[in-house]
């Protein structure tokens, strides 16, 4: 009796460390590249990114010049980097039946993205996506938009953070204070000073090659 009940509890053990090792290890993979691409892995080293490379909590994407990399997360969701940037994985979990425990954190810490949101960003918990620019904070459910991080790196363009929505909607904003922007709309967050609503695009978005899919083709 004793050993069948210790085999039972093992079994059960086991079973349960494997569905948390399914949740834990719940990430994304870069489908499309183009260019220079790296990952950072999380004890700093970096490699050479491949089609299929898997993209994990504490590891970072980075594009260098003309280089361009396609994240597609394991909720739906999809990234597109532009050259130059930095992207970086703080936090993702996503399970399909815990919409509750969902969470996806990130920082864009140079460079640019375009985004369509997937599971994360639409269901359950509303502040288990958040996207960390150098100058604001983005707070989301449910979108299609771009970042623009400028850092002495935009030509004439300002420093500071630049946002626009394609659909969906965006709470941005920093210590001076927040904006809520809708499709259409365009936004400048400096680092000192309050978000700033745009007439128009500065000139934030970018181009991907020919191979890349579409972002707005990204299933909702």
């Amino acid at each position: 009796m004793h050993a069948r009940l210790s085999g039972w509890l093992y079994a059960c053990i086991a079973a349960l460390l494997l569905g948390w090792n399914a949740v834990a290890l719940a990430d994304g993979k870069l489908t499309n590249l183009s260019g220079p691409v790296q990952l950072r892995k999380a004890d700093g080293t970096l490699v050479v990114a491949a089609p299929e490379s898997r993209v994990s909590p504490g590891e970072s994407v980075l594009t260098g010049a003309n280089g361009f990399a396609r994240l597609i997360t394991t909720d739906g969701g999809e990234i597109v980097l532009r050259p130059n940037s930095e992207f970086f994985m703080e936090q993702y979990r996503y399970s399909a039946d815990q919409p509750d425990q969902d969470s996806f954190v990130y920082s864009l810490l140079k460079g640019g993205l375009r985004t369509v949101t997937g599971l994360i960003g639409k269901r359950g918990n509303r502040d288990a996506y958040r996207g960390q620019p150098v100058t604001a904070t983005i707070g989301i459910r449910g979108t299609f938009f771009e970042v623009r991080v400028c850092n002495n790196d935009c030509g004439s363009l300002p420093n500071g953070t630049y946002f626009q929505v394609r659909s969906g909607s965006i709470s941005t904003g920093n210590s001076f204070g927040d904006i809520t922007m809708s499709a259409g709309q365009i936004v400048f967050v400096p680092p000192d000073a309050a978000p700033q609503l745009l007439p128009r695009d500065p000139g934030i978005g970018f181009t991907t090659p020919q191979d890349f899919p579409k972002t707005e083709d990204t299933p909702d």
